[in-house]
């Protein structure tokens, strides 16, 4: 997968206590619509349309690992996928967004580089990194 690009309202988020990364549902949605730094909730973007293996709010990220080891705290999360059952896309970017808050405030996002339409029976999983994991803060 691409690098990592964190939206820039997550740093205060963060500080105002809106994520607990370790217990909030956090999910990757998909759009083929390039997403701004300055965006801050899942409705500032355009998500693709659910159906034929893609569900309306994305997949799940199962969280693995919350911790932190002198002074920097990794987080990490199993790889999630999905199947397509038909034509499932347009997409280019897979944003992660924390899904408990009701705004569904946005972390970050990885852009593909070109745009990715699955057809029937094809996976597309996000190769989240387990060793430095999604997301690092010192």
């Amino acid at each position: 997968m691409a690098s990592f690009n964190k939206f820039d309202c997550f740093v205060a988020d963060i500080a105002n206590k809106v994520h607990n990364l370790g217990s909030d549902v956090l999910k990757i949605m998909l759009t083929n619509s390039a997403p701004s730094q300055s965006n801050t909730v899942k409705a500032n973007l355009t998500e693709i349309s659910a159906g034929n293996g893609y569900s309306a709010g994305g997949v799940t990220v199962t969280i693995t690992s919350s911790a932190q080891s002198a002074g920097l705290y990794k987080l990490i999360g199993n790889d999630p996928s999905l199947t397509a059952s038909g034509s499932v896309g347009p997409f280019q970017f897979a944003v992660l967004y924390n899904s408990t808050p009701a705004a569904g405030n946005l972390i970050g996002w990885w852009d593909r580089g070109s745009a990715l339409t699955l057809a029937n029976t094809d996976t597309f999983t996000v190769d989240l990194d387990q060793v430095s994991g999604i997301l690092q803060l010192s």
